[in-house]
């Protein structure tokens, strides 16, 4: 996961818009760019949503999203593709065909969007196989423990059952999985990134406040940043998950 030294790291961000700012393309946008690396993107869906939740979604046609990844790639190119919100199998099944078809050999972090903050769902049921087999492609997936329960059939209530739900999406073919555990109850939350060389784990105290919306997106893309950047996966997750607390700390109210 380590890319040559060059001036900025490229990461080509594929997701969903979300006009409130908060999470998706504009969260990840300012992520990439506030850990001083560049962000380009391929827009799957814009959503309409403001901070009490989403009233609107309207997908992208599979070859809009084709187009803009294509026109990408094949001029400022990518060092990492994040994909966040990706809504139908079409959308994943055309991400997947374009990165097989220009030979991208750079990482790929996968978010696995399922459900808004607010319970919206994002991601169509009928599309679960078509993202399980992207999951097999990626370097690095970043579950909730939500999202993790749907793609394993795992219940998780407990930090081992993070690290065994890592495990099995290890063995369909993924580098490396880091599972987020804030939606589990608790004064503390605990982040496990887990790959075949080993576990780490990274606990803080649960911050009191209703703003963790985008807090996912924010760290798949802090990841993908720093990954582009050169980080080991390790020193990767450490930043990421500092940049994030910090961020949840300084929110307003």
């Amino acid at each position: 996961m380590e890319h040559k030294s060059q001036q900025m790291g490229r990461v080509l961000i594929v997701a969903g818009s979300d006009s409130s700012g908060g999470a998706g393309l504009q969260a990840d946008i300012k992520t990439v760019t506030m850990l001083g690396q560049y962000a380009s993107t391929a827009v799957t869906a814009v959503t309409t949503q403001d901070t009490k939740g989403v009233s609107g979604v309207e997908a992208m046609p599979s070859g809009v999203v084709a187009s803009q990844m294509r026109a990408v790639l094949s001029d400022i190119g990518a060092d990492v593709i994040k994909t966040g919100m990706l809504h139908d199998a079409a959308v994943i099944d055309t991400v997947l065909a374009v990165i097989d078809d220009v030979a991208f050999d750079g990482d790929l972090v996968v978010d696995p969007v399922m459900v808004a903050t607010s319970g919206s769902m994002l991601l169509q049921k009928s599309a679960i196989a078509s993202l399980k087999t992207l999951i097999s492609h990626a370097s690095l997936v970043t579950p909730n423990a939500n999202e993790a329960e749907v793609l394993t059939g795992r219940m998780i209530n407990s930090v081992d059952d993070m690290i065994a739900a890592a495990n099995d999406i290890l063995e369909t073919g993924a580098e490396a999985v880091l599972i987020k555990g804030g939606h589990l109850e608790g004064e503390t939350v605990t982040d496990v990134l887990v790959s075949p060389v080993g576990e780490c784990r990274i606990t803080s105290d649960r911050i009191d406040t209703p703003h963790t919306h985008g807090t996912g997106c924010t760290l798949a893309s802090a990841m993908a940043a720093l990954l582009s950047a050169g980080l080991s996966l390790e020193a990767a997750f450490e930043k990421a998950h500092s940049f994030v607390h910090m961020a949840i700390k300084a929110a307003p109210g």
